[in-house]
């Protein structure tokens, strides 16, 4: 059996930690999502055959790598330059890139800034093209100039303080390990190496300038803007807007994996304000609609299929946010299939 390792590689912007197993092979990238690390990825590392070299990175202000802030005017390029940095740092030149969630965003990002670089993407219950909350339609058209309802001020703020606090526990819908529990699976599964997962989760940074990041006021419901830094606010849809996919040349093969039961990244999601408003979780609101979240990624990879791209989803009964925990062999069949298209 392969076995993991953990090391911190110095590159032109930061020290990026990152989980490998060899040196050697096709170089296959995994991006992890939103409080979380490269520690989500565990199994699907140690699964790849000898052909691959399998690299997860963590994220700035994730996991081990250097807490530098993010600059959320920017969208994802912090992170994407982090990644173009690293991988000039490991002198890969080539690579099939894996995003989940936020993490997708990231590949997606990395592809149309980098698309010669990208031997095939793999997108895992990937965020938006038009960023998380505050749009409507297939097209990502903004309920208000700028942006209400998404960015930092969208985060509850009580599971913030008990990531702050290190909460192990799941004496609360809050905490961490009962929001793994109950929003990154679908229940009652519980996934193997669950602590680990936790201890993943709890490396997030908070503040102003990591998770969630600041907050603006809005006249328009629900009263919050996307500040200008930190996590969040990187999604928000007035910095994070990549519906030129399809413009890009060459085209890789694109892998698109989600679960039909997810509660993240849904077109009725339980993060969306606007969502939560419709069913009444949320006070005062104003009709403003829930964003379609799942549709519109599908539109932007129908543009990329018909302008020459090659596009397979996959959509897997009974899982939630996380096929590659969830249902790791079905993941992992749909992975090998692109990575050796």
């Amino acid at each position: 059996m392969a076995s993991l390792r953990t090391r911190r590689v110095s590159t032109g912007r930061l020290t990026v930690q990152i989980l490998d197993v060899r040196d050697q092979g096709e170089p296959v990238v995994f991006v992890h999502g939103n409080v979380s690390s490269s520690a989500f990825w565990r199994t699907a590392l140690l699964t790849l055959p000898q052909r691959y070299r399998p690299i997860a990175v963590d994220l700035r202000g994730f996991g081990g790598t250097d807490p530098l802030p993010v600059d959320a005017t920017r969208g994802l390029l912090d992170h994407t330059d982090d990644l173009a940095a690293l991988l000039a740092a490991l002198e890969v030149d080539r690579a099939h890139l894996v995003g989940w969630s936020m993490g997708g965003g990231v590949v997606m990002q990395y592809l149309r800034d980098h698309p010669a670089a990208v031997r095939s993407l793999t997108l895992v219950s990937p965020v938006s093209p038009y960023g998380f909350g505050g749009t409507h339609g297939p097209d990502g058209t903004l309920n208000s100039p700028d942006g209400a309802g998404s960015g930092g001020g969208t985060a509850n703020p009580e599971f913030v303080q008990r990531l702050a606090e290190g909460d192990r526990g799941e004496d609360s819908p809050l905490s961490p390990r009962t929001v793994l529990a109950t929003c990154y699976v679908k229940p009652p599964m519980r996934p193997e190496h669950e602590d680990e997962y936790v201890e993943s989760m709890l490396t997030t940074r908070t503040g102003d300038d990591h998770y969630p990041g600041d907050s603006a006021p809005s006249s328009a419901w629900p009263g919050i803007a996307p500040g200008t830094r930190g996590v969040l606010n990187c999604l928000a849809p007035t910095y994070f807007r990549i519906g030129d996919l399809h413009m890009i040349d060459p085209k890789p093969p694109v892998l698109w994996v989600r679960g039909e039961d997810d509660v993240i990244v849904s077109d009725t999601s339980m993060f969306d304000l606007a969502h939560l408003g419709a069913i009444g979780a949320v006070p005062g609101w104003d009709g403003t609609p829930a964003q379609p979240m799942v549709a519109q990624t599908r539109h932007v990879l129908d543009q990329y299929a018909a302008a020459g791209g090659s596009v397979r989803e996959v959509a897997v009964p009974g899982a939630g946010h996380s096929v590659h925990l969830e249902r790791p062999e079905e993941f992992g069949a749909a992975l090998l299939g692109i990575l050796s298209a």
